[in-house]
């Protein structure tokens, strides 16, 4: 796929900010005096942090009037699902950048509850909250002026794939600057691309095979640790210090750069392509270092995982098999 044109003209770049905390955004200024080289090549035409574009301008543009779009941020209402859908129409190029467009992300972790749980708790239940009336955000509310009007608040989080035709992911939270260079040059230079529906930016086997600390075939772990928990020793793999380290489950590509700050890693890069569910990958994966053979005490030991879905679904609930909190006849079941 090569999304430059014959003259030789300037690409046209969008970006665009969904239900994420604005990292992604960020990375794309974190290219440094690189940031230079983009804009020479590139003209933006959509960010809303950056320029005062408006949507009904995207709106009016031909389809396929933009090189490339940089989606960042899941889809949690339905403005975010409006110009998914505006910007898939517009581009010629459509790119899940970051975790949260890419697999649901942290804001995914609100489908472990439902929409009434979160209204509730920030609207009526939080220690701060006084909302003696019990008002709650509408999409239309009449005024003098008026009618305002706010985006609905969906009750799943959703991944942009999800929503829409993506053609690439770029993962991470948020993406590494230099990985984001290395495809927009590809891109720039004409040079081909992955398949349509890659992963790219990131490479096909998991981190721990790039990790450099120490690892060995024992089993070790007899109860499972917050990182508050342990001083760790900087050499030792995580898992084996009985550290919850999502290697095993994610993709490499990222430099380890957590692993290097002692850190463990909390599986932004996405699982391998081998990998149905990153989440049950990590269950088994943490099983092989249980050291005991008692049924008894190997509960014990699972029972000292800190909010297990939490942990082993970071980044991906609305990416895993499960989704979202399940209901059956109409008795919710949380998972937990």
């Amino acid at each position: 796929m090569d999304a430059t044109k014959n003259n030789k003209s300037k690409l046209k770049l969008a970006i665009y900010w969904g239900a994420a905390c604005g990292g992604c955004c960020v990375s794309v200024l974190d290219v440094h005096e690189h940031l230079y080289d983009i804009v020479a090549a590139a003209d933006l035409v959509f960010w809303p942090i950056a320029l005062d574009t408006k949507y009904k301008d995207v709106e009016a543009m031909e389809d396929d009037f933009i090189d490339i779009t940089l989606f960042n941020g899941a889809v949690r209402n339905s403005e975010n699902e409006h110009m998914a859908h505006l910007l898939r129409q517009k581009s010629k190029i459509l790119v899940a950048y970051g975790s949260c467009a890419h697999l649901g992300g942290i804001p995914g972790l609100a489908n472990l509850s439902d929409k009434k749980e979160l209204f509730n708790r920030v609207y009526l239940e939080s220690e701060s909250t006084m909302n003696s009336e019990q008002i709650f955000p509408q999409t239309k509310t009449e005024v003098k002026e008026g009618i305002l009007e706010l985006p609905e608040f969906y009750n799943d989080v959703r991944a942009l794939n999800q929503v829409t035709d993506v053609d690439f992911y770029i993962p991470g939270c948020p993406p590494t600057s230099d990985r984001l260079l290395e495809v927009f040059t590809a891109i720039v230079s004409g040079s081909e691309l992955p398949p349509k529906g890659s992963v790219i930016g990131a490479q096909m086997k998991p981190l721990c095979d790039e990790c450099e600390r120490k690892k060995s075939d024992k089993k070790q772990v007899k109860k499972f640790l917050r990182p508050w928990e342990v001083i760790d020793d900087g050499e030792t793999c995580f898992i084996e210090q009985g550290l919850i380290c999502l290697g095993p489950a994610t993709r490499a590509g990222c430099g380890y750069r957590c692993i290097k700050g002692n850190a463990p890693c909390r599986g932004c890069y996405g699982p391998t392509p081998d990998i149905i569910d990153p989440g049950a990958k990590m269950m088994s994966a943490i099983a092989t270092a249980i050291d005991s053979n008692d049924p008894d005490e190997i509960l014990e030991i699972i029972d000292s995982i800190e909010d297990p879905a939490g942990t082993f679904y970071r980044v991906s609930v609305p990416a895993a098999l499960f989704r979202k909190k399940i209901v059956e006849n109409n008795v919710e079941v949380k998972i937990t």
